[in-house]
């Protein structure tokens, strides 16, 4: 155990006892409030707004001390286990902490937000008990180490344009195409921080799309942003894939006038927005274009489709894009299913848990689309000189 998730450990175990032993203290000198000082609150009054009564059915067979604590059983049931091998250690579920000073004092307020989700942990707990807690703190500071094949697809990428590379999608042809495929299915309406996961997502394509050379094509397609999350909407949410932006040059002005209409909305149809993005790949054959592709999911496939199945095929399609997947903020089942179409497609999966991680994922190609711009003018210098010094013989 490394000393950042020891101190964090120790520090929280403190104070679930000390929670505890608060509770216990204080208890005795609690007087009741008098019954008349107490205010009546209708049914009405303890809605929160636009909250229907179904959307709290689902807490009725929970008992006080569940609602007091905040939760049930599930919590610790759904926990993963502590990793015992290197292979789950690798292949474990970033935290929610991952990368990050959990003692900062912008963020210690959200961790034991977190940790007082249990009940203190009582002075007599049984071993099982103990390790229940200790596998949900472990959880909420995992840190996402790299698959070492994710590794050296990710240097490879770095390294795009060397002719030494085997991979022929690394080489620079003469067009450079770029697309992000993003989620809006309505749980990209979650916080993190004082943000949504919408608007840092849109952020970081923002920030990204500037650094495009001006002779590059972008596209930008998004997908679940209709409807909501309800069965009834389930058809036309599914449904909801469009491509807003391109394939053309980066326009700023007429990006982000797209990029400010898309809200979080509904289902997640990451089957059919990568067909779409098969089908309009078509005319941007290998052999003449480097095609690059992001593709930005919060969530599993909820519209029936198969993903796995498409990543594939769209890595097969004659346009043989380069795929990169970012998990932004996602459960140990959309990881296991983005984990999966990458490997299938020979494109490299990442985890990014908040802002600065989701830049730094974009931020890779920055460097390799600057290398791509100075190659691509060499050769039109390189073809100009050589057609000047045809006329001069």
């Amino acid at each position: 155990m490394n000393f950042r998730l020891f101190s964090f450990i120790l520090i929280i175990t403190v104070l679930l006892f000390g929670c505890s032993k608060k509770d216990e203290s204080t208890d005795d000198h609690i007087q009741p409030e008098p019954e008349e000082n107490i205010s009546e609150e209708t049914e009405s009054d303890s809605l929160v707004d636009g909250e229907s009564d179904e959307s709290i059915e689902g807490d009725a067979n929970l008992g006080e001390e569940d609602i007091q604590s905040g939760i049930g059983e599930e919590l610790l049931e759904n926990i993963p286990r502590v990793p015992q091998d290197t292979a789950g250690f690798i292949n474990q579920i970033a935290g929610s902490y991952a990368g990050v000073e959990i003692l900062d004092e912008n963020i210690v307020e959200d961790v034991l937000e977190d940790v007082q989700k249990l009940e203190p942990l009582s002075e007599d707990a049984n071993e099982e008990q103990v390790d229940e807690y200790f596998d949900y703190l472990y959880s909420l500071v995992a840190e996402d180490f790299p698959n070492p094949q994710d590794t050296i697809k990710k240097w490879e990428f770095s390294a795009s344009g060397d002719p030494d590379l085997p991979d022929s999608r690394y080489q620079f042809k003469e067009n450079y195409n770029i697309e992000v495929l993003l989620d809006a299915s309505g749980s990209m309406g979650a916080y993190i921080g004082d943000k949504t996961m919408m608007e840092i997502a849109k952020d970081s394509i923002h920030d990204f799309m500037k650094q495009v050379p001006e002779d590059a094509n972008v596209s930008f397609r998004v997908y679940g942003h209709e409807g909501t999350g309800s069965q009834e909407d389930k058809g036309k949410s599914c449904a909801a894939i469009e491509q807003v932006y391109g394939y053309a040059p980066y326009k700023e002005d007429e990006f982000q006038k797209e990029l400010d209409k898309i809200e979080p909305a509904g289902w997640t149809p990451l089957a059919s927005v990568l067909e779409q993005a098969e089908e309009a790949l078509q005319e941007f054959d290998s052999e003449n274009s480097t095609n690059l592709i992001y593709v930005v999911s919060d969530g599993v496939e909820t519209c029936d489709g198969d993903p796995v199945k498409v990543a594939k095929s769209l890595a097969d399609s004659n346009a043989e894009p380069i795929i990169n997947i970012i998990g932004f903020n996602v459960n140990s089942n959309a990881q296991k299913q983005l984990k999966e179409m990458a490997e299938v497609s020979g494109g490299v999966f990442s985890t990014a848990n908040n802002q600065d991680q989701l830049k730094e994922e974009f931020n890779r190609a920055e460097e390799v689309l600057e290398a791509w711009e100075k190659w691509r003018k060499d050769a039109i210098d390189d073809v100009d000189a050589s057609r000047v010094g045809g006329k001069q013989l």
